[in-house]
């Protein structure tokens, strides 16, 4: 059958979190920093897409082949280790420690910023020749971006900042979704479908994925974002790393592991 049951796919997950965990410091950051640089490219194609053709819905569309490219290679999004790893912690696996756990996350944030920041200063370079023209619409579309989801959230204070989180924590529930439906299936292209339509959703609305941040603020302060680190770390960056860190963990890993894995007996009748 090309489809799991959750029972069966569940084990995947926490199967696929022990091995992240034991995974070398090389091979970790060389696939978390392939996984940042892949998705930054998918977000400046899919922005380039939305301007060029003036429909966001085009854009949003076409994001998830960046998501579906990374996850063929068993590259590593922040995201996605958030949801998986704990799970080998919960379940007791031999050797899996809080400080293992911790040692892959920032492993991963690394590998993920490196990548993202490459591509940011690839693609600021070849927008503007080299820094000698102006970025153009795609440049001023970021840049707007950019400041509205740092300086924008500021202006709302608390509020602001827990709007963030929340918008992160939509995010990663959908984008965990996505990690959790390519291992129902067995083919390739029903795992497409599964990580197409929620990644799909996230991109739409506008929810708060850490690790294409990390590729549209950088790239919005080189091309001239008038907002500082401070303000992209603080009023962004970090509120949403949080958010996705409850929302893969609590809203899809959890759930699943409690329910198909630390099943409860039945009830009698």
């Amino acid at each position: 059958m090309s489809y799991l049951e959750p029972t069966e796919f569940v084990t995947k997950m926490v199967d696929s979190g022990e091995s992240k965990v034991y995974m070398s410091t090389k091979d970790t950051l060389i696939r978390a920093f392939m996984a940042g640089a892949i998705l930054a490219l998918a977000a400046v194609f899919a922005i380039t897409v939305a301007v060029n053709t003036g429909s966001p819905l085009t854009g949003a569309i076409l994001f998830p082949v960046g998501f579906i490219m990374l996850y063929l290679m068993k590259f590593d999004l922040l995201t996605g280790v958030f949801t998986l790893v704990p799970l080998a912690l919960l379940d007791k696996r031999a050797g899996v420690t809080v400080n293992q756990v911790l040692r892959n996350w920032g492993l991963v944030f690394i590998g993920n910023f490196a990548g993202a920041l490459s591509v940011a200063f690839m693609m600021s370079f070849i927008l503007t020749y080299g820094y000698t023209v102006d970025g153009g619409e795609i440049a001023a579309k970021v840049g707007h971006i950019g400041e509205s989801r740092t300086l924008g959230y500021k202006s709302h204070g608390v509020e602001g900042w827990f709007t963030i989180f929340i918008r992160g924590m939509l995010c990663n529930w959908m984008v965990s979704m996505g990690v959790v439906g390519a291992m129902i299936s067995s083919s390739a292209s029903g795992k497409m479908m599964a990580m197409w339509m929620p990644v799909m959703l996230f991109f739409f609305m506008g929810f708060e994925h850490s690790i294409v941040n990390m590729f549209l603020f950088p790239f919005s302060m080189i091309m001239g974002g008038g907002f500082t680190i401070a303000d992209y770390f603080i009023w962004n960056e970090i509120p949403t790393v949080l958010g996705n860190l409850v929302g893969g963990l609590f809203l899809v890993g959890l759930p699943l592991y409690l329910t198909h894995v630390k099943t409860s007996p039945n009830r009698a009748i």
